[in-house]
């Protein structure tokens, strides 16, 4: 996977959002337009274009204490205004765990 800082060419085609890592304990999470993190994928910005992604992506690659791993991902936007993932991969991980954890 590229590194988002190095993502020199960002091509959007739809509707997309920035999503990292909480650095604490790992819990996927999504920018917000008030420049924050939330767990909640309602709460994402959603941008539309390539100029609006690299600024979101660049914002969120500053804010390294909170979040690791951000990138842009797709995503769906139903006509009732919900937004869900756009891809595979962003489905999975907004479930959660894959596995069982052991434990401690």
């Amino acid at each position: 996977m590229t590194s988002p800082l190095e993502q020199k060419k960002i091509k959007i085609t739809g509707p997309s959002m920035v999503t990292a890592n909480r650095t604490s304990d790992g819990v996927v999470i999504y920018r917000t337009a008030q420049q924050g993190w939330s767990a909640s994928l309602s709460d994402a910005a959603i941008v539309s274009t390539s100029e609006e992604a690299r600024a979101l992506l660049a914002e969120s690659v500053a804010d390294d204490v909170g979040a690791v791993g951000a990138y842009i991902a797709p995503v769906e936007l139903k006509d009732s205004g919900e937004i869900k993932p756009g891809n595979l991969r962003e489905r999975i991980r907004s479930k959660g765990l894959t596995i069982d954890l052991l434990p401690a």
